[in-house]
């Protein structure tokens, strides 16, 4: 069993923010296989489902960004599931819009979501699907940025981001890593690329 988490920060206010980029590509990737974000559980949405017939639990955090780990700690815990078949969806400024990109284990880049969770795992060997935001002109508004809704210019792309995202999550429980770095490297809205 795998367990996909989104991560983001919760209420309508920051629904379409660059910093939800992983709950957005978590919802579509929940509606595309059937299932529902509906159930709160360890404080976060929560549901069960199949992908390519492979058992996953798909969560988005419901504790705001910078603790999103205590909720991906007690997931993991309560169904047994390791590290390694934890895949987490996030944003990444460090990424032009757009771009896509794999990442297996390796540090945080700054993420406050991605300290959390390595902080609660004391383990930072997961897999990370970056979705890239693009970085603000002035260095000092990051936090602003990422907090800020995607411009009406990003807003067109943004459901193909997804999209594509999506189809690499199921690739990835469907046939592994290495398949999906083959299958996918070239072929985003932008690039894909594997990064060890």
């Amino acid at each position: 069993m795998k367990l996909i988490v989104g991560l983001g920060n919760p209420g309508p206010r920051y629904r379409f923010s660059r910093h939800n980029a992983g709950f957005l590509v978590l919802d579509q990737l929940a509606q595309k296989h059937g299932m529902a974000l509906s159930q709160r559980l360890f404080e976060a949405l929560v549901t069960r489902g199949k992908i390519a017939g492979e058992s996953v639990i798909a969560a988005a955090p419901q504790t705001f960004m910078n603790l999103s780990g205590t909720a991906v700690r007690r997931i993991l815990d309560f169904y047994r599931i390791e590290v390694v078949d934890l895949i987490v969806i996030h944003d990444d400024m460090d990424l032009p819009f757009g771009t896509i990109r794999l990442k297996e284990g390796g540090g945080h880049g700054g993420h406050k979501g991605l300290i959390s969770v390595i902080e609660q795992l004391g383990n930072p060997d997961f897999l990370r699907v970056r979705i890239g935001i693009g970085k603000p002109v002035i260095r000092e508004m990051v936090d602003s940025y990422v907090l800020s809704p995607f411009s009406e210019e990003e807003m067109q792309t943004v459901p193909d981001i997804a999209a594509t995202a999506c189809d690499l999550v199921t690739d990835i429980v469907a046939s592994g890593v290495q398949a999906a770095v083959v299958k996918y490297r070239g072929k985003t809205i932008n690039n894909f690329q594997k990064e060890g």
